[in-house]
């Protein structure tokens, strides 16, 4: 494969953005974020039939457009970070919706065809450059745009690459704007599920949330070169996930193991064994747990970020003799603990005392689950037909990462794994493992 040639980059603002600029408070779960990077994930569609290879830039035109359109519904996408400083040392961060723009990036990869991304074992590194605002942290959304863009044609495919500040979004907001983009690309004037601009807030508490500058102090701490990396799509059938699932629950007497809950152990448990770690040593689980279903003040299309971390932690001999249904039995009851009550308390103690995450402490010694299978991937039609696949761009990436999607087939799950590749071949050697995977 060949190097990405960049044909054009522009600013794409809002199509009828009113007069009066808004100001958007961020959360707790918003404001921690900040030191961390942004979410990045893309589509990877066949080239359009109906937009033969002279039409190419009539495609462009027509996604830049309904862009725009679909900022109308999302302006705090529009945006940039506006900032506060106070007498007592503190900043506060709000999102200013001033239709600023967001990036939008046409690029072409000669020479690259879908079989070269999708046949790879290990994910491509030019898919990396699919992805606009690369290595760009969350608080640089005060100069930078909140969202980008990057549309890149490949040889017999297209893939629509997006960047959105973390700060503004989770994974359930990211795949709602991306949703709601190819909609309005199909024809769509009203949104079927518009956004829930306003943050939720606690009653009683003030919305303007200080946070001392001693904080940042802190910004240059991941800045370490990481070790060389790779990631590797493994693929499980609806059917193998079914197996997993009935084994969990059969070796701890339950039926309440979810098939996500034994699917992640019966991977967390690959990666620890193919590991060089002692015994002794204790290894974390760290996952992304939604607030909306939980907090019931919370609509479903609440837009902005609405995740609890839940973490489970267990000696690397406990993890391996225990079996498969100890392990997602822990899960299972980490997941429980994160009730209502539990959330607005951390929201209260946060407020109280904000710290916030760096990659460092939140990767050390634990692999970490971000996005979710029940988010809609594939049915991102944008007029053409819909993707084949889906990737994740380079931010946030570590030794073990763990990104999960939707398979393609119903019932089906992928789970992008970013490790050591000494570790991934490893892995792939695993009997126990792989007899899960489907190839």
């Amino acid at each position: 494969m060949v190097g990405i040639r960049y044909i054009s980059s522009t600013k794409v603002q809002a199509a009828n953005a009113k007069g009066k600029t808004q100001s958007v408070e961020l959360t707790p779960w918003d404001l921690q974020l900040l030191l961390v990077g942004s979410i990045q994930k893309g589509l990877l569609f066949p080239k359009p039939k109906s937009w033969p290879p002279e039409k190419q830039t009539g495609l462009i035109h027509h996604l830049e457009t309904s862009l725009s359109h679909t900022l109308d519904h999302f302006p705090p996408l529009a945006g940039r970070l506006a900032t506060a400083e106070h007498d007592d040392n503190t900043i506060s961060f709000s999102i200013d919706c001033s239709n600023a723009g967001a990036l939008f990036v046409h690029a072409v990869a000669d020479g690259v065809t879908i079989s070269d991304i999708l046949e790879s074992v290990y994910v491509p590194p030019m898919v990396k450059s699919f992805f606009p605002l690369n290595g760009v942290k969350n608080h640089e959304g005060t100069f930078k745009p909140l969202l980008g863009v990057q549309v890149t044609g490949l040889e017999d495919g297209i893939f629509i690459g997006c960047t959105i500040n973390h700060s503004v979004v989770d994974g359930t907001s990211f795949w709602h704007f991306f949703n709601s983009w190819a909609e309005i690309s199909r024809g769509s004037i009203h949104l079927s599920k518009p956004p829930v601009l306003q943050r939720w807030f606690q009653e009683g508490t003030d919305h303007t949330i200080r946070i001392p500058r001693s904080n940042f102090d802190r910004i240059h701490e991941d800045q370490v070169v990481p070790p060389a990396l790779q990631e590797r799509v493994f693929h499980f059938t609806k059917e193998n996930i079914a197996k997993l699932k009935a084994k969990a629950n059969l070796e701890v007497g339950t039926n309440k193991i979810s098939s996500l809950q034994a699917l992640l152990s019966h991977l967390w448990r690959s990666v620890i064994r193919n590991k060089t770690l002692g015994p002794k040593e204790d290894i974390s689980y760290r996952m992304l747990i939604g607030a909306r279903p939980r907090l019931h003040e919370l609509p479903e299309q609440y837009f902005g970020n609405a995740v609890q971390t839940g973490s489970v932690t267990m000696k690397v001999k406990d993890l391996q003799e225990k079996g498969l249904g100890n392990v997602a039995w822990q899960m299972n009851r980490m997941v429980a603990t994160q009730t209502e009550d539990k959330l607005k308390k951390f929201i209260e103690t946060w407020t109280a005392s904000p710290e916030l995450i760096t990659m460092g402490n939140m990767t050390s010694n634990a692999l970490v689950t971000s996005s979710s299978p029940w988010f809609d991937i594939y049915g991102n039609d944008f007029g053409w037909g819909r993707p084949v696949a889906v990737r994740s761009g380079p931010g946030n990436k570590h030794d073990g990462k763990i990104t999960v999607f939707r398979g393609v087939d119903e019932g089906s799950i992928d789970i992008e794994v970013c490790l050591p590749r000494v570790t991934l071949e490893a892995m792939a050697n695993d009997e126990e493992f792989m007899n899960a995977v489907t190839i």
